[in-house]
């Protein structure tokens, strides 16, 4: 090769790796002096593991008011959506918590839906880190209801009490002063007679309403022939019903079994029985009856009196409701022997339903799950043969019994 032409091939090629050697270095410097940008907040490793084990709502937040961590029942109480904490002045904690990293907790009414539904909650909310905020929520929805629940029975009961202690100071007066009136004294004991008695009933139904609505499980529930506790409930009302000439008419079907307990149950049918007789002309006629439909037992109590108002039949399973208060006091009764049927079906899985038209009667429907498995070792032959055998109207002609085909 000519000498001259590789000397300026050489020339050139050098200059080139310089310029490549003088790129490399400015780009280089030039990454050098480039700041870092800083990584989006991450959750910490393990929170998301506690949260989906805490019973409470939890939510972790970033540092935009973003929801980067959920639990289930947050979602469940409705307080995320997508990504977005939807309570505005649970928000408005976070934003305060962030600011200045004080703990902050507060109790909170939430509206929800279109029905407007109030649920009340507790937010607690503290800082998680320099950059991301914890919120856990408990709801006390139930809490609140229930302490509701307990102030009203509580003046309910002081009410209920006052009318019957009242009558029998006072009548305990009325015989103090008519001791020289063997009359007027006969007369104001039997009403002491009277007045005790439904203070005593009064009491009783308050202890049983109580232990009913304290939620706790049945203890050692087990088969309840539905005939024997028929037959129990009507063997209760048959006095008031003869001397009223109110005859009682059963039709029911063998081999129902429910499980749960026999006396609570028989209570149930014998408050509704006694409530038939109680609000029934004399000479009318009470029918009690009992058959399936698909996995489950109804047992009705319909009567022919005086009904009740259509206003009321959203109330008359509450306590101390009387839709005739005139009556109950005739009859003594406390307002409580329906809250009582209702509490006992719905331990035992149950329902309780009313239909009613005022002047024609009403018809109440308790629904029970059958049992359909026998217990094991239990025969079911007594029961069969008791209940397949058809009982006519005694003589008084009160208690009829019917099989049905």
């Amino acid at each position: 090769m000519d000498p001259t032409l590789a000397a300026v091939l050489g020339g050139v090629i050098g200059a080139a790796l310089a310029l490549l050697s003088l790129g490399a270095m400015m780009l280089s410097e030039r990454a050098q002096r480039k700041i870092p940008e800083s990584p989006d907040p991450i959750v910490p490793n393990g929170v998301a593991t506690v949260l989906s084990v805490l019973r409470s709502s939890a939510v972790v937040m970033g540092p935009e008011d973003q929801v980067l961590q959920a639990s289930a029942p947050a979602h469940v109480l409705g307080i995320v959506r997508g990504e977005r904490l939807v309570v505005e002045d649970i928000l408005t904690m976070v934003r305060q918590v962030r600011r200045d990293g004080e703990i902050r907790q507060q109790d909170l009414e939430i509206v929800r839906g279109r029905l407007g539904a109030t649920q009340y909650v507790s937010a607690r909310v503290a800082p998680l880190g320099s950059q991301l905020v914890l919120v856990l929520v408990e709801d006390r929805t139930r809490e609140r209801r229930l302490e509701a629940i307990r102030r009203d029975f509580t003046v309910n009961v002081s009410h209920e009490l006052k009318t019957p202690v009242g009558a029998l100071i006072l009548l305990a007066d009325a015989v103090s002063e008519a001791s020289d009136d063997p009359e007027a004294v006969q007369r104001f004991s039997d009403r002491m007679r009277i007045e005790a008695s439904r203070l005593s009933r009064l009491v009783k139904e308050i202890i049983e309403l109580s232990r009913l609505q304290g939620d706790d499980p049945l203890e050692n529930p087990g088969p309840v022939d539905v005939n024997a506790i028929i037959e129990t409930a009507v063997d209760r009302c048959r006095i008031d019903a003869d001397d009223r000439d109110i005859k009682i008419v059963v039709k029911t079907e063998p081999d129902l079994e429910v499980m749960g307990s026999e006396d609570q149950l028989a209570m149930a049918i014998g408050n509704l029985v006694e409530n038939a007789i109680n609000y029934s002309p004399d000479g009318t006629r009470v029918a009690v009856a009992a058959h399936p439909i698909g996995d489950l037992v109804e047992l009705t109590v319909s009567d022919q009196g005086v009904g009740i108002p259509s206003s009321d039949l959203e109330r008359v399973f509450e306590r101390f409701y009387r839709v005739d208060r005139a009556r109950s006091r005739e009859t003594g009764g406390t307002g409580l022997g329906l809250s009582i049927v209702k509490h006992i079906a719905s331990i035992h899985g149950g329902d309780v339903r009313v239909w009613s038209v005022e002047g024609q009667g009403s018809t109440f429907t308790v629904r029970l799950p059958l049992r359909l498995e026998p217990a094991p070792g239990q025969t079911d032959s007594s029961s069969q043969e008791e209940a397949a055998v058809p009982l006519t109207p005694t003589p008084s002609g009160q208690i009829a019994k019917e099989t049905a085909s």
